[in-house]
């Protein structure tokens, strides 16, 4: 089986997810929610913690490709980081969320599963914020300072949401921080 029907079983298994989550899932409850078999599953995947790493893979792919598409329509940088804020709190995401950090915590053990995601996780993120800062007038060396500053806070946003749901508060804190993150250099 070639790329393609990879892809295809991928996307099934993504848009599984976002119905309510699978990572509590045996492989085999996975299948059977995407139509498949547990073996292609790993046939395609390796195993199932595989499975689970390409799944987060993609959807984060899939919101960087967003805000790339969106910061090239909006000028304003605060109102970029207020969409995405939106974009990251809607609640439809949380299964995929709470995915996104259940591998990074294994990560952070070095799961060999884990190598594409520990490689990806930050690397993927920093360059394409660096360049946005950078077109917002800041020095590289600053620019990637504040891609790293804004990929930690908006990472630790997320959690702080997922786990206590105060989204009133962190939604200010959110565009207190666009605002304080995005302010012109001082030169």
């Amino acid at each position: 089986m070639g790329g393609d029907a990879r892809e295809a079983l991928l996307d099934r298994c993504v848009d599984f997810l976002k119905q309510g989550g699978f990572s509590q899932l045996s492989l085999r409850e996975i299948a059977a929610g995407t139509g498949t078999s547990h073996r292609m599953l790993i046939y395609h995947f390796g195993s199932r913690e595989g499975l689970l790493a390409e799944v987060v893979r993609r959807i984060e792919a899939e919101q960087r490709l967003a805000l790339a598409s969106f910061a090239t329509e909006i000028d304003d940088p605060v109102e970029v980081n207020r969409w995405f804020w939106r974009r990251l709190a809607d609640p439809a995401l949380a299964p995929a969320e709470r995915l996104f950090f259940e591998i990074y915590s294994q990560a952070l053990y070095g799961r060999s599963w884990t190598e594409s995601f520990r490689a990806s996780v930050i690397a993927a993120w920093a360059g394409p914020v660096e360049e946005m800062f950078i077109q917002l007038g800041f020095e590289p060396a600053e620019a990637r300072q504040r891609a790293r500053l804004g990929l930690a806070v908006a990472r630790g946003l997320l959690l702080d949401l997922l786990m206590t749901g105060d989204r009133e508060l962190l939604d200010g804190v959110a565009e207190l921080f666009a605002q304080l993150v995005t302010a012109p250099p001082s030169n």
